[in-house]
């Protein structure tokens, strides 16, 4: 066959490939779509993405199945959707230890940017600064001060090694430049417990997490860790208020896996934007201490980059390896 013959069939190819993406985008989905939520069910990830998986159902016209892959802090779940099919039937809710698992294990089965397509991140959580009415602070410039008086003397609790909570902390010492000793327990549940007895002074657990026992005054809220104040406690000040830079959210984010093909995820991103912006979803996610975020692929994008350089620099600095 000459080169010539070659040419032109390549180029009929090529002609065919490109004819078919606005069929695509019209037929796509065409069966059940799989969204994998790499934690057990009951948590925060599996709510948020049960509740996106719901409307997306109504919106797709085909059902959008949760599928509960938990193990090996959310490697394993994400892992599943790194190595699926590009073909939009495989999609992802997962926290924000998609940013952090590169820098918590020494080798992961995948590559988080150029495995992944971000579609759209679904929405932050809050932590807040707690601590037990016994110790005597009401502010982050008290604890600070308190903290830098007595060296190593404030104990901490979180929810284990490298989690929000946990690196929330270190954050706050690294910036702060105190010394607080970490407590790691297995759970916020544990955690809670433990700063609710006084076995530990202070915690920084997520908001909805801690936000009975602050009504109750069974916990004394310093601060909220996002940039600016919770709408959920408005008259709590950010961390960040009285530390310049501080920000520490737990994030939820959509994506699916790199190489779909381009019409396939405008359709999936933007259909998952309709559904965070619609009032029932949005009803959902405040009861769950959640702001919508729902930003363009290219937003997300960068947001996940600019927080996986970030907490590289805590982790480093901390010394913290996954458990």
């Amino acid at each position: 066959m000459s080169i010539k013959t070659n040419g032109y069939i390549l180029t009929l190819i090529a002609v065919a490939t490109l004819s078919n993406v606005p069929l695509l985008a019209q037929t796509y989905p065409a069966r059940s779509i799989r969204l994998v939520v790499p934690s057990a069910p009951g948590g925060g990830t599996d709510i948020l993405g049960r509740v996106l998986a719901n409307k997306l159902t109504e919106f797709l016209g085909q059902s959008v199945i949760v599928d509960n892959r938990a193990g090996a802090g959310t490697t394993i779940g994400i892992d599943s959707v790194a190595k699926s099919a590009p073909d939009g039937y495989t999609v992802l809710v997962t926290p924000s230890t998609l940013a952090l698992n590169v820098w918590m294990y020494a080798k992961l089965p995948y590559d988080a940017i150029r495995d992944l397509a971000p579609l759209t991140q679904i929405a932050t959580v809050p932590n807040a600064l707690v601590v037990h009415p016994s110790l005597p602070v009401r502010s982050v410039a008290n604890l600070i001060a308190l903290a830098k008086s007595q060296p190593g003397a404030i104990n901490v609790g979180s929810a284990g090694i490298g989690t929000s909570p946990h690196l929330s902390l270190e954050l706050l010492k690294h910036l702060a430049q105190i010394n607080l000793v970490h407590v790691p327990y297995k759970g916020s549940g544990a955690a809670t417990i433990a700063n609710l007895s006084g076995e530990v002074s202070a915690q920084i657990p997520s908001l909805p997490t801690a936000m009975s026992y602050i009504k109750s005054q069974r916990l004394r809220v310093l601060g909220v860790t996002t940039a600016k104040r919770s709408p959920f406690l408005p008259e709590v000040p950010a961390i960040g208020e009285t530390v310049p830079g501080y920000e520490a959210t737990q994030w939820f984010g959509f994506l699916t896996t790199a190489g779909t093909p381009q019409p396939v995820l405008n359709r999936l991103s933007q259909d998952a934007i309709r559904a965070l912006r619609a009032p029932d979803v949005a009803k959902v996610m405040a009861n769950e201490g959640a702001e919508i975020v729902a930003n363009t692929p290219a937003q997300f994008a960068a947001y996940i980059k600019a927080e996986t350089e970030k907490w590289g620099r805590v982790i480093k600095a901390a010394r913290i390896k996954a458990q």
